[in-house]
C-alpha cells in the first residue's frame, strides 16, 4: 500500500462529506472552539471501513503506518478520528505492545479535545484491551503525562474493564489500579481529567459500592465537586444522600 495516497483518498472522502452547518452545531458540546469539517462519528468510521473493504489483505502494520501518517497531516477534529479509525478492526489481534506506545505519543501530540481523547479509548483500545488483558495496567503510567488528554485517557481506557466478560474469563480491574490512579490525579487542575476520575469511580461503585464509599469518605474534603458528584452519580439513593452530605458538598 502507498501511505501517502491512502492517506489523500481518506482525506479526500472526508472533506467531501464535510457540513459546515453540522460543524457549527457541534461547538455546543465543546468548552474552547475546535476546528471541525462537519462530519458524524459514524460517518468518519464508515469512510474507514469503506475503504478497506475493497482492499482487504491490507497488514495491519501497514495501517498503523497510515495511521500515523493521518495524524501528522490532521487539521480537523475528523482527521484524529479518522486516524483512529483505519486501526479499529485490527486492533484486538492485528497489534501489538507497539499500540500503547503510539497511543501515548498520539495523546501527547495530536489530541486536543474529550471526544477525540475518548474516541480513541472506547473505539480503539477497548478492542485491543479485549485481546491484551494483561498490557492494560500500562495505562498507569499516563496519570503522569504532560498532557491532559493522556491523563483523562489513563482512567477512560478502562472504566469497560472494572469488570469485564471475556469469553468464559470475568476479568476484574484491580481496585487498587481504580484508587491509585484517581489518587495520583485528584489534584489535576484540568477538568476533563476531572470528570474522567469521576466517570472511573462512578462505574467502580457500581461493582464495588462499599469500597468506593469508603474512598470517597476518605478523600471528600480533597477532591473537586465535579469528581465527587461523577462518583456518586448512579449509587443507591441512601448511600448518595449520605455521601453528599459530608461537608455540606
Amino acid at each position: 500500500m502507498d501511505v501517502a495516497k491512502a492517506a489523500d483518498d481518506l482525506s479526500a472522502a472526508l472533506a467531501a462529506r464535510a457540513d459546515p452547518e453540522f460543524a457549527a452545531r457541534m461547538q455546543r458540546y465543546f468548552p474552547h472552539e475546535i476546528q471541525a469539517l462537519g462530519v458524524a462519528n459514524a460517518a468518519v468510521v464508515e469512510i474507514a471501513g469503506g475503504y478497506f473493504r475493497d482492499r482487504p489483505g491490507v497488514p495491519a502494520a501497514e495501517r498503523l503506518l497510515l495511521a500515523d501518517e493521518l495524524l501528522a497531516r490532521a487539521r480537523h477534529h475528523e482527521e484524529v478520528l479518522l486516524g483512529f479509525a483505519v486501526l479499529h478492526k485490527v486492533a484486538r489481534r492485528g497489534l501489538g505492545p507497539e499500540l500503547l506506545d503510539r497511543c501515548e505519543h498520539w495523546l501527547e501530540k495530536y489530541v486536543s479535545n474529550w471526544a477525540q481523547c475518548d474516541d480513541l479509548c472506547l473505539k480503539l483500545l477497548y478492542p485491543y484491551f479485549l485481546g491484551h488483558l494483561e498490557l492494560i495496567g500500562r495505562t498507569r503510567d499516563w496519570t503522569g503525562a504532560h498532557s491532559p488528554w493522556a491523563r483523562r485517557a489513563a482512567n477512560v481506557a478502562v472504566v469497560k474493564f472494572v469488570r469485564r466478560k471475556v469469553g468464559r474469563v470475568v476479568h476484574e480491574l484491580p481496585l487498587e489500579h481504580v484508587f491509585g490512579n484517581c489518587e495520583r490525579l485528584m489534584h489535576d487542575d484540568h477538568p476533563s481529567v476531572q470528570k474522567g476520575c469521576g466517570w472511573l469511580l462512578k462505574v467502580t461503585a457500581e461493582v464495588h459500592p462499599d469500597e468506593v464509599a469508603e474512598f470517597l469518605r476518605t478523600w471528600h474534603t480533597e477532591m473537586p465537586r465535579d469528581t465527587f458528584r461523577y462518583a456518586v452519580e448512579k449509587m443507591d439513593p441512601r448511600l448518595r444522600r449520605s455521601l453528599m452530605a459530608l461537608g455540606q458538598r
